[in-house]
């Protein structure tokens, strides 16, 4: 991590069970992250796809996005991110034409983020065809670019169709949770043993979308090395012990937001801190105990 990034954290000092209580060190004020100039994030643009017109001349076009000289840091020619402002509310657009996304300027730790989206009708290559997608990544830590030639090493609440909260891990971070095998990917079990993450994805143990076009409620609590991926008010995911630099407990970083391909809206985008997880949510997330 940048030494010049402010890291805005309510850091545990005693441990109660399993994260249900925390002692704050400096108080997170609720604060809402976004407004018309973005003024909390900044942007980060990838590689563009060769089928992306109107680009600067020059510009490094790739068919595989992993490869080749991004955009990179606030140079965003074809506005992929972009606000407007409905009935008073900031609302994000992310026209998804090039892979990117908008990162905080701070550090966070020990926080409620909670926002709500829907997806809009573009699709872009290389997803042309597939699954809507985007993503919400937390505890995002070093450079950018470090997965996929775009985004930072973390973890991600996934934001994509019919996939709404299944949870991915970038480049290294391996956390604990309760899961069972699925058809293709494990899936998140409350009720199951507690294991390590030796893989990549977890599916997310139900589907509570809305209709496309329609505002989900995406939540994310996070606390010491925990989380609770919530989506419209159901716990679909949580992870625990999550491990990150020369073994050391993940419990801060960086909050990005996903363009990958699609089209999509956030908006009241808000984090709240947190000293504790909600009691029904730890329960159904099975944080209990181990």
């Amino acid at each position: 991590m940048r030494s010049n990034q402010k890291q805005i954290s309510c850091l545990p000092a005693t441990m109660v069970g399993l994260f249900l209580s925390l002692h704050a060190m400096a108080e997170v004020p609720d604060t809402s992250l976004l407004d018309p100039s973005l003024s909390k994030w900044e942007v980060f643009i990838g590689v563009p796809h060769p089928t992306v017109k109107g680009l600067p001349e020059g510009t490094q076009l790739s068919q595989d996005l992993r490869k080749g000289t991004p955009l990179g840091l606030n140079n965003d020619p074809k506005k992929v991110f972009t606000t407007v402002v409905e009935e008073g509310t900031t609302v994000l657009h992310i026209s998804g034409e090039i892979y990117g996304c908008i990162s905080t300027k701070a550090e966070y730790a020990n926080y409620h983020l909670a926002m709500d989206f829907k997806w809009g009708e573009k699709r872009w290559e290389p997803r042309l065809h597939a699954k809507r997608d985007s993503g919400i990544l937390y505890h995002c830590h070093d450079e950018h670019g470090a997965f996929w030639n775009v985004w930072k090493k973390s973890l991600e609440y996934q934001v994509q169709e019919t996939d709404l909260g299944d949870f991915y891990n970038l480049v290294g971070p391996k956390p604990h949770s309760r899961f069972r095998a699925g058809r293709k990917k494990p899936i998140f079990d409350p009720t199951s043993p507690m294991n390590v993450t030796t893989f990549g994805s977890i599916d997310a143990s139900a589907e509570p979308d809305k209709p496309h076009g329609e505002w989900n409620r995406l939540e994310v609590y996070v606390l010491g090395d925990s989380a609770i991926h919530v989506v419209n008010g159901e716990v679909v995911f949580a992870l625990t012990k999550a491990i990150g630099k020369n073994n050391k407990p993940l419990t801060s970083g960086q909050i990005q937001i996903q363009s990958e391909g699609a089209e999509c809206f956030y908006k009241n985008v808000t984090l709240k801190p947190i000293t504790s997880f909600p009691a029904d949510l730890a329960s159904k997330a099975g944080l209990l105990s181990e």
